[in-house]
């Protein structure tokens, strides 16, 4: 996450797998959404990048965080299903 610091990726992790456990119906603890978030903030920007996507500042890496949480919860839905 480019342009934030520590402590704003932290917390960008924390909300963004917050929002993606709500979004997805699930529930779970605060460690499990930060972790969560930081994948999906990986998931998100290799996803924006691949799309040409360009997002900054605290705004656009938690809308990115988001995303990318979100589709590591519905990837990891389907794998439970299977």
């Amino acid at each position: 996450m480019n342009g934030v610091g520590i402590f704003a990726t932290i917390l960008i992790g924390i909300l963004a797998g917050w929002i993606a456990s709500r979004v997805m119906e699930r529930r779970h603890g605060l460690i499990i959404n930060l972790i969560v978030g930081l994948v999906g903030a990986w998931i998100g920007a290799a996803l924006a990048a691949a799309f040409n996507i360009h997002f900054a500042g605290f705004v656009g890496s938690l809308v990115v965080s988001t995303v990318g949480a979100i589709v590591l919860l519905f990837l990891l839905s389907l794998l439970r299903r299977a």
